[in-house]
């Protein structure tokens, strides 16, 4: 989700994937098989698809890219996928790594002087479809998560214990502030685009219960307390979809037995130090990714 996080991917990846080869691969690599024909939630002559969200959407620098490296986005995210097999007639794809809310409406500037036109822009009257996965970083999920790990003997404090006091939670009372700013971002995509159906991605699990300590170095009260972080931020996006009449994509179900701790070829979320050099620590690897786009279009063929 943030800058940091991203850049540490980049020394991890090398060479590059063919989408091509690697979706014909997925099923000898364990991961879930791409499923195309599904049909789309508009005539694929005249939808326009815009993707909007943070690195989690952009796909976190997964070769080949298809930005600068501000952005990372890549040719295999989810979004792409989608639109491949929707065959839309015009695609924008405005995901940003290290994205919040607040900068959908403004240009991000990165190193180099890169700079990235706000997210919002993409958006137009004759847009139909429009995706977006924001909010880890509004919260501050990352952070989190890189606080939690530790050596798994180390004395000291959870990082659960230490967000938590007799004056609240910290990441819990962070969650159920933000939830409004949600609201206000899919009334604001709805000014910008009328006709569009707006569907809001999930999180994925990051970690089953209790974690597992000798895999990923995470005590299990702290793996628990990071999992109940992520689920609470997905259940409020959930109430605010349905507040604002869009859709929800609910990754979490999907996602169980293929979290942080799964075997390597069955993990579609990576660890801090990622088994998939392809992919950004902390974030899903390919096969990830696959499977969102399944979750996705499984979405948007409900609403058809």
């Amino acid at each position: 989700m943030t800058k940091n996080i991203f850049n540490i991917q980049m020394r991890f990846r090398g060479g590059s994937v063919l989408l091509a080869t690697y979706l014909g691969a997925s099923a000898m690599l364990g991961g879930p098989a791409y499923a195309s024909g599904l049909p789309s939630a508009a005539d694929a002559h005249g939808a326009v698809y815009v993707a909007m969200g943070d690195s989690y959407a952009s796909g976190a620098g997964i070769e080949p890219m298809v930005s600068s490296r501000l952005c990372g986005r890549s040719a295999v995210n989810y979004a792409h996928l989608v639109a491949r097999d929707l065959g839309t007639a015009e695609f924008r794809d405005v995901t940003c790594a290290g994205a919040k809310v607040a900068d959908f409406g403004a240009p991000r500037i990165g190193e180099n002087d890169e700079t990235e036109a706000p997210q919002y822009d993409a958006l137009s009257a004759d847009t139909t479809l429009v995706t977006v996965g924001i909010g880890g970083n509004d919260i501050g999920l990352v952070g989190l998560a890189i606080s939690c790990f530790r050596a798994v003997y180390r004395l000291g404090d959870s990082c659960a214990a230490q967000n938590k006091s007799n004056r609240g939670d910290v990441y819990a009372d962070k969650i159920a502030e933000f939830a409004g700013a949600y609201g206000e971002m899919v009334e604001e995509i709805r000014r910008r685009a009328p006709r569009a159906e707006v569907v809001m991605v999930g999180y994925p699990t990051f970690f089953r219960t209790g974690g597992c300590p000798l895999v990923q170095p995470m005590w299990p009260a702290d793996a628990n307390y990071l999992q109940a972080r992520i689920e609470q931020l997905n259940a409020v996006m959930k109430e605010q979809a349905a507040a604002h009449d869009a859709r929800f994509v609910d990754l979490i179900e999907s996602t169980r037995g293929h979290d942080a701790c799964a075997s390597p070829d069955q993990r579609w979320l990576e660890g801090p130090v990622p088994v998939d050099p392809s992919a950004a620590p902390l974030h899903p690897n390919s096969a990830g990714y696959v499977n969102m786009a399944n979750e996705v279009l499984a979405t948007v063929q409900r609403s058809n």
